[in-house]
């Protein structure tokens, strides 16, 4: 497909370098010609320097023919203009805005036609919405939802005195008495897809498959105690802490929020009344002692400054804050974050472009495409939904029976609201949702595409 990019920052990036390698034809449009230098150097698209919402510029990057427009550039108020602007010029083409401002909401939901979008992304408010989910269970590192929230991935890490720690994988359902199963394992940076003899190690990070309902039963058996979260500090005061905190209140969490801009904390006063807003230097070790940092239950770093994220991480890990989570704008570097106890780590960005990506893959493969696609193991594996049709292969022929690609696992089947993990004699129908882990360099787009032809 053609796709054009309205947008050369982290997301931006992130779309170019993704969508690029599954073979779309990208060009790029930005006003700063430096920013596109650097990523032409770096991936084979095109590109075009002016402003995204000129016909001009538009023209030039060769909106007719294009099936796509992602607009991600720093201005909500651009974004929606230049959507509006490419559906006049190419009537059939589909276009999505990434929408920050929070009082654009009602709006741009309420008038989604009139402004020509075919979707519309929040990242902010998706991270705070994965943040309350992770703030649920706090040894649980990240959590993916499937079939309408009946089945989760979720991962952990393997410590030292864990009941796991040197057992091999056919022996965890005697473990944690309950239906689970393992479908990716990051050792030393790399994931692997394991078998029922692979033996966890002290470090290890697991990716568990569970029904949502059996969560807490995996916890419990493995003796962690989860106890209710009753108050939350957060760092850092934009838009991510509006939404979070907005939420926890609503689920009747005592919220205080940090931030060191006296204006920022002005307007988080007015907006959100129940919440203590305090002035002040995260940085600073004297602040986060005299805000409680020691006896709160939550702590979540949500400064824009990911340096000063990841020490207060640490800083809160050490302190055995019950749940700590850290958002990274950038989280490159996976093997030296591994290193480092920062609980829980979210990623504006990278969830901002699953929801796209996912939407990429549905125009492409209308027949069998993808329902979700969520990025896991450090972006070495894919975690992805599929709806069984009747043009689906293998239909009602047992799991022993079919040959699936290599570096594919069938993770989980849900059929009429049950959950079935998958055996030799397990069978999938038109109707039932199957989520399929896969890892390598080839893609995954349709549900056929995970059986060897």
């Amino acid at each position: 497909m053609k796709i054009l990019i309205a947008g050369d920052g982290k997301v931006g990036e992130m779309l170019t370098r993704q969508l690029s390698a599954e073979g779309h034809d990208i060009t790029l449009i930005d006003s700063d010609a430096d920013v596109l230098e650097s990523s032409i150097e770096q991936y084979d698209v095109m590109s075009v320097v002016g402003n995204c919402a000129s016909m001009e510029t538009l023209r030039q990057a060769g909106v007719d023919e294009a099936d796509l427009l992602i607009t991600a550039t720093s201005s909500d108020e651009t974004n929606l203009l230049c959507c509006m602007i490419a559906s006049g010029m190419n009537p059939n083409i589909h276009t999505i805005a990434r929408i920050r401002t929070p009082e654009y909401s009602e709006t741009v939901n309420a008038m989604n036609r009139q402004f020509a979008l075919s979707l519309t992304v929040n990242p902010e408010k998706q991270t705070a919405a994965e943040i309350a989910h992770l703030l649920q269970y706090p040894e649980f590192l990240r959590r993916e939802t499937f079939a309408h929230g009946l089945v989760e991935i979720v991962e952990i890490r393997i410590r030292e005195n864990s009941k796991l720690s040197g057992e091999p994988l056919y022996r965890m359902e005697s473990i944690v008495h309950c239906q689970t199963l393992v479908c990716a394992v990051v050792r030393d940076g790399q994931a692997v897809i394991p078998g029922g003899d692979f033996v966890l190690q002290t470090g290890d990070r697991v990716f568990v498959t569970a029904s949502t309902t059996n969560l807490a039963t995996f916890l419990k058996n493995l003796g962690i105690i989860t106890k209710k979260m009753k108050n939350a500090l957060l760092v850092g005061g934009g838009r991510i802490c509006y939404y979070l905190a907005s939420q926890l209140i609503r689920e009747g969490v005592s919220v205080k929020i940090i931030d060191n801009d006296p204006e920022r904390c002005e307007i988080l006063a007015e907006h959100l009344p129940k919440a203590c807003i305090v002035e002040g230097d995260a940085s600073m070790h004297s602040t986060m002692i005299k805000e409680g940092v020691e006896d709160v239950d939550a702590l979540v770093l949500l400064t824009g400054m990911d340096e000063l994220n990841i020490v207060l991480g640490v800083y809160g890990a050490s302190l055995n804050v019950p749940r700590v989570v850290t958002k990274l704008g950038r989280a490159d570097n996976t093997k030296i974050l591994d290193a480092l106890s920062l609980g829980s780590v979210v990623s504006p960005k990278e969830l901002c472009c699953d929801t796209i990506v996912r939407y990429v893959r549905a125009m492409q493969n209308q027949v069998g495409a993808a329902a979700s696609v969520h990025s896991i193991a450090d972006g070495q594996a894919e975690a992805i939904e599929f709806i069984v049709d009747g043009q689906t292969k293998n239909c009602g022929r047992m799991l022993k029976d079919i040959r699936f690609r290599k570096n594919v696992l069938l993770a989980s089947i849900t059929r009429r609201g049950q959950i079935i993990f998958p055996k030799g004699d397990t069978t999938f129908e038109p109707g039932d949702r199957l989520v399929v882990v896969a890892t390598g360099t080839k893609l995954i787009s349709r549900i056929n595409d995970i059986f060897e032809d």
